[in-house]
Protein backbone atom coordinates (compact mmCIF):
# COMPACT_ATOMS: atom_id res chain seq x y z
CA UNK A 1 0.00 0.00 0.00
CA UNK A 2 0.74 3.68 -0.37
CA UNK A 3 2.80 5.06 2.51
CA UNK A 4 1.01 7.88 3.66
CA UNK A 5 2.95 11.28 4.03
CA UNK A 6 4.25 12.17 7.43
CA UNK A 7 5.04 15.53 6.83
CA UNK A 8 8.78 15.04 7.42
CA UNK A 9 10.09 15.34 4.03
CA UNK A 10 10.96 19.21 2.80
CA UNK A 11 8.24 20.34 0.31
CA UNK A 12 10.15 20.08 -3.27
CA UNK A 13 13.91 19.37 -1.59
CA UNK A 14 15.00 17.39 -4.52
CA UNK A 15 13.74 19.67 -7.43
CA UNK A 16 16.64 21.97 -8.90
CA UNK A 17 15.28 25.09 -10.68
CA UNK A 18 17.50 25.55 -14.25
CA UNK A 19 21.08 27.12 -13.29
CA UNK A 20 20.70 25.70 -9.36
CA UNK A 21 23.42 23.00 -10.25
CA UNK A 22 25.74 25.09 -12.30
CA UNK A 23 29.06 24.11 -12.18
CA UNK A 24 32.56 25.12 -14.23
CA UNK A 25 30.73 26.16 -17.84
CA UNK A 26 27.97 23.52 -17.23
CA UNK A 27 24.57 24.77 -16.46
CA UNK A 28 23.87 21.91 -14.49
CA UNK A 29 25.64 19.11 -13.31
CA UNK A 30 23.68 15.95 -11.20
CA UNK A 31 26.76 13.51 -10.37
CA UNK A 32 28.38 11.87 -7.09
CA UNK A 33 29.20 14.92 -5.23
CA UNK A 34 25.14 15.60 -4.67
CA UNK A 35 24.56 14.44 -1.29
CA UNK A 36 22.32 11.24 -1.24
CA UNK A 37 23.20 10.39 -5.31
CA UNK A 38 24.83 7.36 -5.91
CA UNK A 39 23.99 5.88 -9.64
CA UNK A 40 23.14 8.72 -12.44
CA UNK A 41 24.47 12.08 -13.52
CA UNK A 42 22.98 14.66 -16.07
CA UNK A 43 25.07 17.22 -17.74
CA UNK A 44 23.04 19.98 -19.43
CA UNK A 45 25.03 22.95 -21.16
CA UNK A 46 24.52 25.67 -23.82
CA UNK A 47 27.07 25.72 -26.42
CA UNK A 48 28.40 29.08 -28.94
CA UNK A 49 31.40 27.28 -30.09
CA UNK A 50 34.02 26.99 -27.25
CA UNK A 51 34.24 22.97 -26.63
CA UNK A 52 33.04 21.22 -23.30
CA UNK A 53 35.49 18.77 -22.26
CA UNK A 54 34.60 15.40 -20.77
CA UNK A 55 37.14 13.51 -18.78
CA UNK A 56 37.84 10.04 -18.72
CA UNK A 57 36.70 8.14 -15.92
CA UNK A 58 34.63 5.01 -14.99
CA UNK A 59 31.17 6.32 -16.49
CA UNK A 60 29.29 5.87 -19.17
CA UNK A 61 27.85 8.71 -21.09
CA UNK A 62 25.12 9.58 -23.88
CA UNK A 63 25.70 12.23 -25.40
CA UNK A 64 21.84 14.10 -26.45
CA UNK A 65 21.35 17.08 -28.40
CA UNK A 66 18.59 19.16 -27.07
CA UNK A 67 18.73 21.86 -30.18
CA UNK A 68 21.35 22.05 -32.53
CA UNK A 69 24.00 20.23 -34.06
CA UNK A 70 27.32 18.94 -32.36
CA UNK A 71 31.00 17.83 -33.24
CA UNK A 72 32.35 15.02 -30.45
CA UNK A 73 35.98 14.54 -30.64
CA UNK A 74 36.43 11.50 -28.38
CA UNK A 75 39.56 9.29 -27.65
CA UNK A 76 39.50 6.21 -25.42
CA UNK A 77 41.75 5.71 -22.56
CA UNK A 78 45.42 4.50 -23.41
CA UNK A 79 44.72 5.15 -27.68
CA UNK A 80 46.40 7.73 -29.75
CA UNK A 81 43.60 7.16 -32.63
CA UNK A 82 41.08 10.71 -32.15
CA UNK A 83 37.78 9.84 -32.97
CA UNK A 84 35.67 12.20 -34.51
CA UNK A 85 31.66 12.21 -34.59
CA UNK A 86 29.26 15.03 -36.17
CA UNK A 87 25.95 14.34 -34.28
CA UNK A 88 23.37 16.13 -36.80
CA UNK A 89 21.21 16.63 -33.82
CA UNK A 90 17.31 18.82 -34.68
CA UNK A 91 15.75 22.01 -34.08
CA UNK A 92 14.51 21.08 -30.60
CA UNK A 93 13.30 18.61 -28.00
CA UNK A 94 9.90 18.76 -29.86
CA UNK A 95 10.56 17.90 -32.98
CA UNK A 96 11.13 14.02 -32.79
CA UNK A 97 13.94 11.42 -31.82
CA UNK A 98 17.68 13.22 -32.46
CA UNK A 99 20.95 11.26 -32.95
CA UNK A 100 22.84 9.97 -29.96
CA UNK A 101 26.41 8.90 -29.39
CA UNK A 102 27.23 6.94 -26.70
CA UNK A 103 30.31 6.57 -25.25
CA UNK A 104 32.01 4.40 -22.80
CA UNK A 105 33.93 4.09 -19.43
CA UNK A 106 37.26 5.38 -19.91
CA UNK A 107 36.78 7.30 -22.54
CA UNK A 108 37.45 11.37 -22.53
CA UNK A 109 36.22 13.78 -25.06
CA UNK A 110 35.03 17.58 -25.99
CA UNK A 111 32.00 18.65 -26.99
CA UNK A 112 31.50 21.85 -29.35
CA UNK A 113 29.35 23.77 -31.75
CA UNK A 114 25.80 26.17 -31.16
CA UNK A 115 23.09 24.95 -29.16
CA UNK A 116 21.96 23.12 -25.85
CA UNK A 117 23.54 19.38 -25.43
CA UNK A 118 22.70 16.97 -22.49
CA UNK A 119 25.28 14.52 -21.39
CA UNK A 120 23.89 11.53 -19.71
CA UNK A 121 25.84 9.65 -17.18
CA UNK A 122 26.65 6.48 -14.79
CA UNK A 123 29.46 4.83 -12.62
CA UNK A 124 29.84 1.61 -15.07
CA UNK A 125 32.59 -0.93 -14.91
CA UNK A 126 31.90 -3.14 -18.09
CA UNK A 127 32.68 -1.76 -21.33
CA UNK A 128 30.82 -1.70 -24.02
CA UNK A 129 31.80 0.29 -27.65
CA UNK A 130 31.12 3.42 -28.88
CA UNK A 131 27.79 3.64 -30.71
CA UNK A 132 26.54 6.67 -32.74
CA UNK A 133 22.78 5.35 -32.75
CA UNK A 134 21.18 7.77 -35.95
CA UNK A 135 17.52 9.38 -35.71
CA UNK A 136 16.04 6.90 -37.78
CA UNK A 137 17.19 4.12 -35.25
CA UNK A 138 15.46 5.26 -32.50
CA UNK A 139 12.95 3.15 -31.54
CA UNK A 140 9.38 5.70 -31.23
CA UNK A 141 6.74 4.37 -29.22
CA UNK A 142 3.23 5.91 -28.08
CA UNK A 143 2.52 4.79 -24.67
CA UNK A 144 -0.54 4.85 -23.13
CA UNK A 145 -4.38 6.19 -24.38
CA UNK A 146 -6.32 9.30 -24.80
CA UNK A 147 -5.47 12.29 -22.32
CA UNK A 148 -2.30 9.87 -20.98
CA UNK A 149 -0.69 9.40 -24.40
CA UNK A 150 2.81 10.50 -24.48
CA UNK A 151 5.33 9.90 -27.04
CA UNK A 152 8.73 8.17 -26.07
CA UNK A 153 12.19 7.67 -27.83
CA UNK A 154 13.93 4.65 -26.57
CA UNK A 155 17.24 5.47 -27.63
CA UNK A 156 19.15 4.26 -24.54
CA UNK A 157 17.07 1.34 -23.09
CA UNK A 158 17.66 -2.48 -22.90
CA UNK A 159 17.00 -3.94 -26.67
CA UNK A 160 17.86 -0.79 -28.38
CA UNK A 161 21.72 0.10 -26.65
CA UNK A 162 24.57 -2.33 -25.21
CA UNK A 163 25.33 -0.27 -22.12
CA UNK A 164 26.54 -1.58 -18.25
CA UNK A 165 24.43 0.46 -15.60
CA UNK A 166 21.60 3.34 -17.14
CA UNK A 167 18.53 3.04 -19.00
CA UNK A 168 17.98 6.59 -21.02
CA UNK A 169 14.90 7.85 -22.95
CA UNK A 170 13.26 10.59 -23.44
CA UNK A 171 9.41 11.80 -23.65
CA UNK A 172 7.18 14.26 -25.28
CA UNK A 173 4.21 14.64 -23.38
CA UNK A 174 1.68 17.59 -25.54
CA UNK A 175 -0.45 20.20 -24.00
CA UNK A 176 -3.20 18.70 -21.51
CA UNK A 177 -1.63 15.36 -21.19
CA UNK A 178 -0.28 13.22 -18.13
CA UNK A 179 3.19 11.50 -18.56
CA UNK A 180 4.58 8.99 -15.85
CA UNK A 181 1.39 7.73 -14.93
CA UNK A 182 -0.26 5.86 -12.78
CA UNK A 183 1.92 7.06 -10.69
CA UNK A 184 4.84 3.81 -9.84
CA UNK A 185 7.77 2.92 -8.19
CA UNK A 186 11.08 1.28 -8.35
CA UNK A 187 12.71 1.73 -5.29
CA UNK A 188 13.31 -2.26 -3.67
CA UNK A 189 14.90 -4.92 -5.58
CA UNK A 190 11.87 -7.96 -5.85
CA UNK A 191 12.94 -9.88 -8.34
CA UNK A 192 11.28 -10.36 -11.84
CA UNK A 193 8.93 -7.25 -10.25
CA UNK A 194 11.12 -4.46 -9.23
CA UNK A 195 14.18 -2.45 -9.90
CA UNK A 196 15.76 -0.32 -7.43
CA UNK A 197 16.74 2.72 -9.76
CA UNK A 198 17.85 6.42 -9.39
CA UNK A 199 15.83 8.78 -11.80
CA UNK A 200 16.61 11.59 -13.21
CA UNK A 201 13.92 14.12 -14.82
CA UNK A 202 15.34 17.24 -16.85
CA UNK A 203 12.26 19.36 -18.48
CA UNK A 204 11.90 21.40 -21.18
CA UNK A 205 8.67 23.37 -22.08
CA UNK A 206 7.39 25.17 -24.99
CA UNK A 207 3.60 26.91 -26.46
CA UNK A 208 1.90 23.85 -27.90
CA UNK A 209 1.93 23.07 -31.86
CA UNK A 210 -0.05 25.07 -33.36
CA UNK A 211 -1.01 28.15 -31.23
CA UNK A 212 -0.74 31.42 -32.97
CA UNK A 213 3.00 32.71 -33.17
CA UNK A 214 2.58 35.97 -31.36
CA UNK A 215 1.46 33.82 -28.08
CA UNK A 216 5.07 32.68 -27.86
CA UNK A 217 6.46 36.05 -27.11
CA UNK A 218 4.11 36.51 -24.11
CA UNK A 219 3.61 33.13 -22.83
CA UNK A 220 5.01 31.20 -19.78
CA UNK A 221 5.47 27.45 -20.54
CA UNK A 222 5.05 25.13 -17.33
CA UNK A 223 4.33 22.08 -16.51
CA UNK A 224 4.04 20.30 -13.07
CA UNK A 225 5.58 16.88 -11.46
CA UNK A 226 4.54 15.06 -8.74
CA UNK A 227 6.57 12.50 -6.66
CA UNK A 228 5.58 11.19 -3.08
CA UNK A 229 6.63 8.70 0.06
CA UNK A 230 6.63 5.07 -0.54
CA UNK A 231 7.95 2.57 2.43
CA UNK A 232 11.61 3.56 1.48
CA UNK A 233 11.55 7.15 2.23
CA UNK A 234 9.88 10.13 2.63
CA UNK A 235 9.69 12.75 -0.67
CA UNK A 236 7.58 15.57 -1.74
CA UNK A 237 7.88 17.18 -4.74
CA UNK A 238 4.38 18.84 -6.03
CA UNK A 239 6.04 21.63 -8.15
CA UNK A 240 5.95 23.98 -11.60
CA UNK A 241 8.80 22.96 -13.83
CA UNK A 242 9.97 25.08 -16.64
CA UNK A 243 13.02 24.35 -19.40
CA UNK A 244 15.72 23.59 -17.52
CA UNK A 245 14.45 22.16 -14.23
CA UNK A 246 15.92 19.33 -13.13
CA UNK A 247 13.81 16.72 -10.65
CA UNK A 248 15.89 13.92 -8.86
CA UNK A 249 13.46 10.92 -7.45
CA UNK A 250 16.19 8.53 -4.69
CA UNK A 251 12.99 6.44 -4.03
CA UNK A 252 9.40 6.81 -3.82
CA UNK A 253 5.98 7.00 -5.83
CA UNK A 254 6.07 9.54 -8.63
CA UNK A 255 3.62 10.71 -11.24
CA UNK A 256 2.38 12.47 -13.07
CA UNK A 257 3.98 14.49 -15.17
CA UNK A 258 1.70 16.87 -16.13
CA UNK A 259 1.53 19.14 -19.65
CA UNK A 260 -0.23 22.78 -18.68
CA UNK A 261 -3.44 23.56 -21.25
CA UNK A 262 -1.52 25.49 -23.98
CA UNK A 263 2.19 24.02 -23.34
CA UNK A 264 4.43 20.85 -24.67
CA UNK A 265 6.15 18.70 -22.17
CA UNK A 266 9.42 17.08 -22.54
CA UNK A 267 11.63 15.47 -20.33
CA UNK A 268 14.99 13.48 -20.39
CA UNK A 269 15.33 10.31 -17.96
CA UNK A 270 18.03 8.87 -16.61
CA UNK A 271 17.73 5.73 -14.51
CA UNK A 272 20.36 3.72 -12.76
CA UNK A 273 20.62 1.20 -9.83
CA UNK A 274 23.27 -1.34 -7.70
CA UNK A 275 21.46 -4.06 -9.04
CA UNK A 276 23.19 -6.57 -11.52
CA UNK A 277 20.52 -6.29 -14.10
CA UNK A 278 19.86 -3.57 -16.35
CA UNK A 279 15.99 -3.59 -16.52
CA UNK A 280 13.15 -1.16 -15.93
CA UNK A 281 10.43 -2.88 -13.78
CA UNK A 282 8.27 -0.77 -11.82
CA UNK A 283 5.17 -1.27 -9.87
CA UNK A 284 2.06 0.47 -10.02
CA UNK A 285 0.55 2.74 -6.67
CA UNK A 286 -2.16 0.05 -6.09
CA UNK A 287 -4.49 3.32 -5.55
CA UNK A 288 -4.45 4.19 -9.41
CA UNK A 289 -3.35 0.93 -11.06
CA UNK A 290 -6.67 0.67 -12.40
CA UNK A 291 -6.43 3.26 -15.14
CA UNK A 292 -4.58 1.26 -16.91
CA UNK A 293 -7.36 -1.47 -18.22
CA UNK A 294 -9.35 2.15 -19.55
CA UNK A 295 -6.75 2.86 -22.14
CA UNK A 296 -7.61 -0.44 -24.04
CA UNK A 297 -10.93 1.46 -24.99
CA UNK A 298 -9.42 4.84 -26.14
CA UNK A 299 -7.33 5.96 -28.71
CA UNK A 300 -3.54 7.60 -28.71
CA UNK A 301 -3.75 10.84 -28.86
CA UNK A 302 -4.39 12.07 -32.50
CA UNK A 303 -1.58 15.10 -31.94
CA UNK A 304 1.05 12.33 -31.73
CA UNK A 305 3.70 11.50 -32.89
CA UNK A 306 5.99 14.95 -33.53
CA UNK A 307 8.28 13.22 -35.93
CA UNK A 308 10.54 15.51 -38.37
CA UNK A 309 10.36 13.89 -42.24
CA UNK A 310 13.70 11.95 -41.48
CA UNK A 311 12.06 10.00 -38.39
CA UNK A 312 8.55 9.98 -39.83
CA UNK A 313 8.26 5.91 -39.90
CA UNK A 314 5.22 4.87 -37.97
CA UNK A 315 5.86 4.86 -34.49
CA UNK A 316 4.93 1.26 -32.11
CA UNK A 317 1.11 1.76 -30.29
CA UNK A 318 1.85 0.77 -26.51
CA UNK A 319 -1.19 1.23 -24.18
CA UNK A 320 1.34 0.01 -21.15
Amino acid sequence: MTRPYSGTAQPNAWLHPRGALARDAWESVVDARLEGWRHTGIRIAELTGAPLALPAGEVERIIVPLAGSFRVEYRAEGERLLHEQVLAGRASVFDGPTDVLYLPIGTSAAISGEGRVAVAEAPATVWHPARHVLASEVPVELRGAGRATRQVHNFGVPGALDADRFIVCEVITPADNWSSYPPHKHDEHVEGVESALEEIYYFETAVTRGAPAAVADAADPIGYVRTYASAVGEIDTLAEVRSGDIALVPYGWHGPCMAAPGYDLYYLNVMAGPGAERAWLITDDPAHAWVRATWADQAPDARLPYLTPATADRPEDSRS
